[in-house]
Protein backbone atom coordinates (compact mmCIF):
# COMPACT_ATOMS: atom_id res chain seq x y z
CA UNK A 1 0.00 0.00 0.00
CA UNK A 2 1.43 3.36 -1.03
CA UNK A 3 0.46 6.93 -0.10
CA UNK A 4 -0.86 7.29 -3.65
CA UNK A 5 -3.16 4.30 -3.20
CA UNK A 6 -4.39 5.73 0.10
CA UNK A 7 -4.90 9.25 -1.23
CA UNK A 8 -7.06 7.96 -4.10
CA UNK A 9 -9.64 6.97 -1.49
CA UNK A 10 -9.15 9.50 1.29
CA UNK A 11 -9.97 13.15 1.72
CA UNK A 12 -11.41 15.26 4.48
CA UNK A 13 -13.01 18.66 4.10
CA UNK A 14 -14.60 20.63 6.93
CA UNK A 15 -18.36 20.56 6.43
CA UNK A 16 -18.10 17.55 4.11
CA UNK A 17 -17.09 14.67 6.35
CA UNK A 18 -17.71 11.02 5.51
CA UNK A 19 -21.42 10.26 5.78
CA UNK A 20 -22.17 7.90 8.68
CA UNK A 21 -25.39 5.86 8.42
CA UNK A 22 -28.04 5.46 11.10
CA UNK A 23 -28.33 1.89 12.35
CA UNK A 24 -31.60 0.10 11.63
CA UNK A 25 -33.86 -1.20 14.38
CA UNK A 26 -35.12 -3.80 11.92
CA UNK A 27 -31.66 -5.38 11.79
CA UNK A 28 -31.43 -5.31 15.58
CA UNK A 29 -34.79 -7.12 15.79
CA UNK A 30 -33.51 -9.78 13.41
CA UNK A 31 -30.39 -10.22 15.53
CA UNK A 32 -32.37 -10.53 18.77
CA UNK A 33 -34.72 -13.07 17.20
CA UNK A 34 -31.77 -15.16 16.03
CA UNK A 35 -30.04 -14.95 19.43
CA UNK A 36 -33.23 -15.96 21.26
CA UNK A 37 -33.64 -19.00 18.99
CA UNK A 38 -30.23 -20.41 19.96
CA UNK A 39 -29.85 -23.24 22.47
CA UNK A 40 -29.48 -21.14 25.61
CA UNK A 41 -31.71 -19.11 27.90
CA UNK A 42 -32.31 -15.62 26.43
CA UNK A 43 -29.60 -13.17 27.48
CA UNK A 44 -27.49 -15.85 29.17
CA UNK A 45 -24.37 -14.89 27.22
CA UNK A 46 -24.60 -11.36 28.59
CA UNK A 47 -22.59 -8.72 26.75
CA UNK A 48 -21.63 -11.16 24.00
CA UNK A 49 -25.25 -11.03 22.86
CA UNK A 50 -25.26 -7.22 22.81
CA UNK A 51 -22.02 -7.26 20.81
CA UNK A 52 -23.50 -9.74 18.34
CA UNK A 53 -26.66 -7.67 17.89
CA UNK A 54 -24.66 -4.52 17.21
CA UNK A 55 -22.51 -6.34 14.67
CA UNK A 56 -25.65 -7.34 12.79
CA UNK A 57 -26.88 -3.73 12.87
CA UNK A 58 -23.56 -2.36 11.66
CA UNK A 59 -22.96 -4.86 8.88
CA UNK A 60 -26.62 -5.39 7.95
CA UNK A 61 -25.92 -9.11 7.69
CA UNK A 62 -27.76 -11.78 9.68
CA UNK A 63 -24.52 -13.70 10.26
CA UNK A 64 -21.61 -11.27 9.95
CA UNK A 65 -18.18 -12.87 9.70
CA UNK A 66 -14.78 -11.42 10.59
CA UNK A 67 -12.21 -13.66 8.96
CA UNK A 68 -10.10 -10.64 7.98
CA UNK A 69 -9.19 -8.29 10.81
CA UNK A 70 -6.63 -5.49 10.83
CA UNK A 71 -5.07 -3.11 13.32
CA UNK A 72 -3.65 0.12 11.97
CA UNK A 73 -0.78 1.33 14.14
CA UNK A 74 -0.06 4.96 13.28
CA UNK A 75 3.26 6.45 14.39
CA UNK A 76 4.17 10.11 14.87
CA UNK A 77 6.36 12.34 16.98
CA UNK A 78 5.35 15.28 19.17
CA UNK A 79 7.17 18.58 19.51
CA UNK A 80 6.01 18.89 23.11
CA UNK A 81 8.65 16.33 24.11
CA UNK A 82 10.98 19.35 24.20
CA UNK A 83 9.28 20.19 27.51
CA UNK A 84 10.52 17.01 29.21
CA UNK A 85 7.11 15.32 29.34
CA UNK A 86 8.31 11.77 28.66
CA UNK A 87 10.61 9.34 30.41
CA UNK A 88 11.87 8.16 27.01
CA UNK A 89 13.68 10.12 24.27
CA UNK A 90 11.88 10.98 21.05
CA UNK A 91 14.10 8.53 19.14
CA UNK A 92 12.11 5.66 20.66
CA UNK A 93 9.23 6.37 18.24
CA UNK A 94 11.46 5.52 15.28
CA UNK A 95 13.03 2.57 17.09
CA UNK A 96 9.64 1.09 17.98
CA UNK A 97 8.41 1.43 14.41
CA UNK A 98 11.34 -0.72 13.32
CA UNK A 99 10.49 -3.16 16.12
CA UNK A 100 6.89 -3.37 14.83
CA UNK A 101 8.15 -4.09 11.33
CA UNK A 102 10.45 -6.81 12.67
CA UNK A 103 7.50 -8.43 14.48
CA UNK A 104 9.01 -8.05 17.95
CA UNK A 105 6.57 -5.73 19.75
CA UNK A 106 3.66 -6.63 22.00
CA UNK A 107 1.15 -5.74 19.29
CA UNK A 108 2.81 -8.18 16.91
CA UNK A 109 2.64 -11.01 19.45
CA UNK A 110 -1.00 -10.42 20.39
CA UNK A 111 -2.11 -9.87 16.80
CA UNK A 112 -0.41 -13.07 15.63
CA UNK A 113 -2.13 -14.92 18.45
CA UNK A 114 -5.54 -13.68 17.29
CA UNK A 115 -4.97 -13.89 13.53
CA UNK A 116 -5.03 -10.13 13.05
CA UNK A 117 -2.99 -8.27 10.44
CA UNK A 118 -1.00 -5.23 11.60
CA UNK A 119 -0.42 -2.30 9.25
CA UNK A 120 2.23 0.14 10.46
CA UNK A 121 1.90 3.69 9.14
CA UNK A 122 4.48 6.46 9.39
CA UNK A 123 2.21 9.49 9.50
CA UNK A 124 4.64 11.78 11.30
CA UNK A 125 7.83 10.20 12.61
CA UNK A 126 10.66 12.69 12.97
CA UNK A 127 13.13 10.46 11.11
CA UNK A 128 13.72 9.20 7.61
CA UNK A 129 12.49 5.61 7.61
CA UNK A 130 12.77 5.37 3.84
CA UNK A 131 11.24 2.32 2.24
CA UNK A 132 11.46 0.00 5.23
CA UNK A 133 9.85 -3.32 4.36
CA UNK A 134 6.22 -3.47 5.40
CA UNK A 135 5.95 0.22 6.30
CA UNK A 136 3.27 2.48 4.89
CA UNK A 137 5.32 5.65 4.43
CA UNK A 138 2.69 8.38 4.41
CA UNK A 139 4.47 11.04 6.41
CA UNK A 140 2.47 14.28 6.67
CA UNK A 141 5.22 16.09 8.61
CA UNK A 142 8.19 15.21 10.79
CA UNK A 143 6.15 15.41 13.97
CA UNK A 144 4.06 18.22 15.39
CA UNK A 145 5.27 21.55 16.70
CA UNK A 146 5.66 22.15 20.42
CA UNK A 147 2.08 22.77 21.52
CA UNK A 148 3.28 24.44 24.70
CA UNK A 149 4.50 27.30 22.51
CA UNK A 150 2.31 27.26 19.38
CA UNK A 151 -0.33 25.22 17.58
CA UNK A 152 0.74 21.61 17.04
CA UNK A 153 -0.37 21.57 13.40
CA UNK A 154 -1.40 23.92 10.65
CA UNK A 155 -4.66 23.31 8.77
CA UNK A 156 -2.96 21.65 5.83
CA UNK A 157 -1.30 19.09 8.10
CA UNK A 158 -4.50 18.48 10.04
CA UNK A 159 -6.60 17.78 6.96
CA UNK A 160 -3.88 15.69 5.33
CA UNK A 161 -3.74 13.46 8.42
CA UNK A 162 -7.52 13.19 8.63
CA UNK A 163 -7.71 12.35 4.93
CA UNK A 164 -5.03 9.70 5.31
CA UNK A 165 -7.14 8.00 7.97
CA UNK A 166 -10.23 8.08 5.75
CA UNK A 167 -8.14 6.58 2.97
CA UNK A 168 -6.92 3.76 5.22
CA UNK A 169 -10.52 2.82 5.98
CA UNK A 170 -11.36 2.78 2.27
CA UNK A 171 -8.31 0.64 1.53
CA UNK A 172 -9.31 -1.77 4.30
CA UNK A 173 -12.72 -2.19 2.71
CA UNK A 174 -11.24 -2.91 -0.72
CA UNK A 175 -9.00 -5.55 0.87
CA UNK A 176 -11.97 -7.30 2.47
CA UNK A 177 -11.33 -6.37 6.11
CA UNK A 178 -14.55 -6.33 8.14
CA UNK A 179 -13.15 -5.44 11.57
CA UNK A 180 -10.65 -2.64 12.27
CA UNK A 181 -8.64 -1.92 15.40
CA UNK A 182 -6.83 1.31 16.23
CA UNK A 183 -3.23 1.53 17.42
CA UNK A 184 -0.58 4.21 17.77
CA UNK A 185 3.00 4.93 18.69
CA UNK A 186 4.45 8.31 19.56
CA UNK A 187 6.60 9.49 22.43
CA UNK A 188 4.72 12.38 24.04
CA UNK A 189 1.28 11.39 22.78
CA UNK A 190 -0.29 10.94 26.23
CA UNK A 191 0.43 14.65 26.69
CA UNK A 192 -1.67 15.48 23.62
CA UNK A 193 -4.38 13.03 24.65
CA UNK A 194 -4.53 14.57 28.13
CA UNK A 195 -4.91 18.05 26.65
CA UNK A 196 -7.75 16.86 24.42
CA UNK A 197 -9.42 15.13 27.37
CA UNK A 198 -9.19 18.19 29.62
CA UNK A 199 -10.98 20.31 27.02
CA UNK A 200 -13.60 17.83 25.80
CA UNK A 201 -14.45 16.55 29.29
CA UNK A 202 -14.05 19.98 30.90
CA UNK A 203 -11.84 18.55 33.62
CA UNK A 204 -8.78 20.06 35.32
CA UNK A 205 -5.58 19.06 33.55
CA UNK A 206 -4.09 17.48 36.68
CA UNK A 207 -7.06 15.11 37.02
CA UNK A 208 -6.77 13.67 33.50
CA UNK A 209 -2.99 13.52 33.17
CA UNK A 210 -1.08 10.38 34.10
CA UNK A 211 2.49 9.16 34.23
CA UNK A 212 2.48 7.94 30.63
CA UNK A 213 5.70 6.04 30.04
CA UNK A 214 6.48 6.04 33.78
CA UNK A 215 7.21 9.60 34.89
CA UNK A 216 8.32 10.37 38.42
CA UNK A 217 6.65 13.10 40.49
CA UNK A 218 8.65 16.13 39.23
CA UNK A 219 8.34 15.02 35.60
CA UNK A 220 4.58 14.54 36.01
CA UNK A 221 4.32 18.11 37.30
CA UNK A 222 6.26 19.31 34.24
CA UNK A 223 3.84 17.44 32.03
CA UNK A 224 0.79 19.02 33.70
CA UNK A 225 2.37 22.47 33.47
CA UNK A 226 3.20 21.94 29.78
CA UNK A 227 -0.41 21.02 29.03
CA UNK A 228 -1.73 24.00 30.98
CA UNK A 229 0.62 26.29 29.02
CA UNK A 230 -0.50 24.71 25.75
CA UNK A 231 -4.14 25.40 26.56
CA UNK A 232 -3.35 28.95 27.61
CA UNK A 233 -1.23 29.69 24.54
CA UNK A 234 -3.56 28.09 21.99
CA UNK A 235 -6.97 28.64 23.60
CA UNK A 236 -8.65 25.78 21.67
CA UNK A 237 -12.37 26.19 21.08
CA UNK A 238 -14.23 23.53 23.17
CA UNK A 239 -17.11 23.64 20.68
CA UNK A 240 -14.84 22.96 17.70
CA UNK A 241 -13.13 19.56 17.95
CA UNK A 242 -11.05 20.19 14.82
CA UNK A 243 -9.68 23.40 16.28
CA UNK A 244 -8.81 21.44 19.42
CA UNK A 245 -7.19 18.65 17.41
CA UNK A 246 -5.12 21.07 15.33
CA UNK A 247 -3.83 23.03 18.30
CA UNK A 248 -2.98 20.30 20.83
CA UNK A 249 -3.39 17.00 18.99
CA UNK A 250 -0.98 14.71 17.20
CA UNK A 251 -0.70 13.56 13.62
CA UNK A 252 -1.43 9.97 14.64
CA UNK A 253 -4.47 11.10 16.65
CA UNK A 254 -5.76 13.03 13.63
CA UNK A 255 -5.13 10.02 11.39
CA UNK A 256 -7.04 7.74 13.76
CA UNK A 257 -9.91 10.24 13.84
CA UNK A 258 -10.18 10.03 10.06
CA UNK A 259 -9.86 6.24 10.17
CA UNK A 260 -12.75 5.96 12.64
CA UNK A 261 -15.00 8.27 10.63
CA UNK A 262 -14.11 6.49 7.40
CA UNK A 263 -14.72 3.04 8.83
CA UNK A 264 -18.10 4.03 10.28
CA UNK A 265 -19.15 5.46 6.91
CA UNK A 266 -18.38 2.06 5.37
CA UNK A 267 -20.17 0.03 8.06
CA UNK A 268 -16.93 -1.42 9.40
CA UNK A 269 -16.95 -1.79 13.21
CA UNK A 270 -13.95 -0.27 14.99
CA UNK A 271 -12.32 -1.59 18.16
CA UNK A 272 -10.79 1.37 19.95
CA UNK A 273 -7.61 0.71 21.91
CA UNK A 274 -6.63 2.77 24.95
CA UNK A 275 -6.15 6.38 25.98
CA UNK A 276 -4.67 7.90 22.81
CA UNK A 277 -6.98 5.99 20.47
CA UNK A 278 -9.93 7.03 22.64
CA UNK A 279 -8.92 10.68 22.29
CA UNK A 280 -9.28 10.22 18.53
CA UNK A 281 -12.59 8.40 19.01
CA UNK A 282 -13.90 11.18 21.26
CA UNK A 283 -13.01 13.78 18.60
CA UNK A 284 -14.78 11.66 15.95
CA UNK A 285 -17.88 11.21 18.13
CA UNK A 286 -18.02 14.92 18.89
CA UNK A 287 -17.83 15.68 15.17
CA UNK A 288 -20.45 13.04 14.31
CA UNK A 289 -22.37 11.45 17.20
CA UNK A 290 -23.67 8.61 14.96
CA UNK A 291 -20.13 7.20 15.04
CA UNK A 292 -20.68 5.97 18.61
CA UNK A 293 -22.73 2.96 17.56
CA UNK A 294 -19.89 1.71 15.35
CA UNK A 295 -17.33 1.67 18.15
CA UNK A 296 -16.32 -0.94 20.70
CA UNK A 297 -14.04 0.16 23.54
CA UNK A 298 -11.38 -2.54 23.72
CA UNK A 299 -10.23 -1.97 27.27
CA UNK A 300 -9.93 0.53 30.11
CA UNK A 301 -6.47 2.06 30.30
CA UNK A 302 -4.91 2.80 33.66
CA UNK A 303 -4.31 6.38 32.44
CA UNK A 304 -6.54 8.60 34.64
CA UNK A 305 -8.12 10.47 31.73
CA UNK A 306 -9.36 7.40 29.93
CA UNK A 307 -12.60 6.99 31.87
CA UNK A 308 -13.58 10.56 30.97
CA UNK A 309 -13.07 9.76 27.28
CA UNK A 310 -15.10 6.55 27.59
CA UNK A 311 -17.98 8.64 28.94
CA UNK A 312 -17.83 10.85 25.84
CA UNK A 313 -17.72 7.82 23.54
CA UNK A 314 -20.53 6.21 25.52
CA UNK A 315 -18.95 2.76 25.67
CA UNK A 316 -18.22 0.39 28.53
CA UNK A 317 -14.85 -1.28 27.86
CA UNK A 318 -14.78 -4.99 27.10
CA UNK A 319 -11.65 -5.60 29.19
CA UNK A 320 -9.97 -4.06 32.21
CA UNK A 321 -6.47 -5.46 32.55
CA UNK A 322 -4.71 -2.34 33.89
CA UNK A 323 -2.87 -1.97 30.58
CA UNK A 324 -1.42 1.30 29.29
CA UNK A 325 0.89 0.32 26.45
CA UNK A 326 -1.02 1.45 23.38
CA UNK A 327 0.11 0.12 19.99
CA UNK A 328 -3.33 -1.50 19.58
CA UNK A 329 -2.66 -4.18 22.22
CA UNK A 330 -5.98 -3.80 24.03
CA UNK A 331 -7.83 -3.73 20.72
CA UNK A 332 -6.16 -6.99 19.66
CA UNK A 333 -7.32 -8.78 22.80
CA UNK A 334 -10.86 -7.38 22.52
CA UNK A 335 -11.15 -8.34 18.85
CA UNK A 336 -11.02 -11.96 20.04
CA UNK A 337 -14.23 -11.36 22.02
CA UNK A 338 -15.96 -9.61 19.14
CA UNK A 339 -15.10 -12.43 16.76
CA UNK A 340 -16.36 -14.91 19.36
CA UNK A 341 -19.68 -13.05 19.64
CA UNK A 342 -20.14 -13.22 15.87
CA UNK A 343 -19.34 -16.94 15.85
CA UNK A 344 -21.92 -17.61 18.56
CA UNK A 345 -24.52 -15.99 16.34
CA UNK A 346 -23.34 -17.91 13.28
CA UNK A 347 -22.40 -21.36 14.57
CA UNK A 348 -24.68 -22.18 17.53
CA UNK A 349 -27.56 -24.53 16.90
CA UNK A 350 -31.12 -23.35 17.31
CA UNK A 351 -33.65 -25.12 19.51
CA UNK A 352 -35.38 -26.36 16.38
CA UNK A 353 -32.26 -27.60 14.55
CA UNK A 354 -30.88 -29.36 17.65
CA UNK A 355 -34.18 -30.86 18.74
CA UNK A 356 -33.92 -29.17 22.15
CA UNK A 357 -37.07 -28.18 23.99
CA UNK A 358 -37.57 -24.47 24.58
CA UNK A 359 -38.66 -22.94 27.89
CA UNK A 360 -42.37 -23.20 28.65
CA UNK A 361 -44.43 -20.06 28.26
Amino acid sequence: MTPIEISKHGSFVRGNMPSVPILSQEWRARAVARLNSLTKPPGSLGRLEEIAARLVEIREEERPRFAKKVIFTLAADHGVTDEGVSAYPKAVTQQMVLNFLAGGAAINVLARHAGIDVVVVDIGVDADLGEAAGLVNAKVARGTRNMAREAAMNEGELYAALGLGVGLAAWAQTEGYTLIGTGEMGIGNTTSASAITAVLARRPVALVTGRGTGLDGPALRRKVEAIERALEVNRPDPSDPLDLLRKVGGLEIAGLTGLILGAASRRIPVVVDGFISSAAAAIACTLEPKVKRFLFAGHRSSEPGHSALLEIIGEEPLLDLQMRLGEGTGAALAMNLIDAAAKVLDEMATFASAGVSEASA
